[in-house]
């Protein structure tokens, strides 16, 4: 069992009383009881500190060094000024995920900025208290299965984290694109249990970050980011044992839709065989007239189907049809979030076209049970892979 410490910077014994509309009703003793519950779930064991003061809790950390195994922290302001307390990170040198609860880069200016940022393995923010709950999955991710890290852009959301299995290979690679709604409190961390599924199946799984709404992604800048990634991967093919003959996309939700369109795009040299799209959006103008997640994909285009149909018809997967390789769509009838109806649409005009598709449509299943490598969704699309 690992042990991580939870740091709670100042004002966090505020919660539930300071601004709640913020930070939500949530006691601090209630959320410490939640994040016990959640590390229980994944083999772990919390201690918890929290103090309003600097000192205290750089002491804290250097008391740690050797007693635990990971650091999850939510420095609060001290984030955004504090490098004495990035030190101490930095010093201890173990797994480190900063949590914060609001959206930090939606908020005041002096609040975008994290300095502590450098010395953690992983920022979260804006998922409420959920983000403590994925920060506890993303240490236990990190510490099951290492990962090499790659810049292919100069943006800091240009980057990528590599995982290749054991054996001398050449691996199969499969490029994973997360979903949210294009927007940028969502990163690559929700693909993690995938990737480290698939590297115990035999394949490289290079996990994709990527330019989001919100952080200077959208129309056409996250386009021209997973274009990038998926270049990337050929000139590090060789020194990785990677073999782009057997190259897959795998995405989920917005993801699917760039998963799709990866294997569509004009101009490609790096080109996937086969695409896994698990709950995808795969009609732009359908996902607009539902309005889904409050008018993503206006956000992200920045146009309506109405002013722009060019720009819809080029990022819609179902426009770029034929796509010229083996396709998976896994999708339920329950998922709130992405309906079912355009992926069944979808299905039926890709097949009508030629192309070679696959649908694994359930009754009961929700939009994030595709990802979770335990469920029998994704165990099905990932034996499609290895057929």
């Amino acid at each position: 069992m690992k042990n991580v410490l939870v740091v709670h910077g100042p004002n966090l014994n505020l919660l539930g009383t300071r601004e709640p509309e913020i930070y939500g009703s949530t006691s601090l003793a209630e959320l410490e009881h939640q994040i016990a519950g959640w590390a229980a779930e994944l083999d772990l064991e919390c201690s918890f500190f929290q103090s309003n003061h600097e000192g205290a809790l750089i002491d804290t950390i250097h008391d740690a060094r050797g007693s635990v195994d990971a650091v999850l922290i939510n420095a609060g302001a001290l984030t955004h000024y504090s490098y004495a307390l990035y030190d101490a990170l930095a010093a201890v040198d173990k797994v480190t995920v900063e949590v914060h609860i609001s959206n930090i880069h939606a908020r005041e200016p002096w609040r975008h900025n994290s300095v502590t940022a450098v010395a953690a393995d992983h920022i979260i923010y804006g998922r409420g208290l959920r983000g403590y709950q994925d920060g506890l999955r993303r240490i236990v991710a990190s510490g099951t299965s290492p990962y090499q890290r790659f810049t292919y852009g100069a943006d800091t959301s240009q980057y990528g984290e590599l995982r290749v299995p054991q054996g001398d290979g050449p691996h199969p690679v499969a490029v994973l694109l997360h979903g949210g709604f294009w927007h940028d409190v969502w990163t690559l961390d929700l693909m993690d249990g995938i990737a480290i599924d698939l590297v115990e199946r035999g394949w490289a799984a290079w996990n994709v970050e990527y330019r989001r709404v919100g952080a200077g992604g959208g129309w056409p800048t996250t386009m021209n980011d997973v274009a990038a990634a998926f270049e990337f991967v050929a000139s590090i093919a060789d020194d990785q044992n990677l073999d782009l003959a057997r190259l897959a996309a795998v995405g989920h939700s917005a993801g699917g839709q760039l998963a799709l369109w990866s294997a569509g795009r004009a101009g490609a040299t790096v080109i996937p065989q086969q695409v896994v799209a698990l709950a995808p959006v795969t009609d732009m103008a359908d996902a607009f007239d539902r309005d889904l997640d409050a008018g993503a994909v206006e956000r992200f285009l920045g146009r309506s189907p109405v002013t722009d149909p060019e720009r819809y018809a080029a990022t819609s997967p179902v426009s770029l049809l034929p796509l010229g390789c083996r396709q998976l769509l896994v999708h339920g009838a329950a998922d709130d979030r992405v309906p079912l109806t355009p992926s069944l649409a979808y299905f039926e005009t890709a097949r009508a076209a030629g192309d070679d598709v696959t649908l694994h449509a359930t009754e009961d299943t929700d939009h994030f049970v595709v990802i979770d490598p335990r469920s029998s969704e994704w165990q099905a699309a990932a034996e499609w892979l290895a057929d």
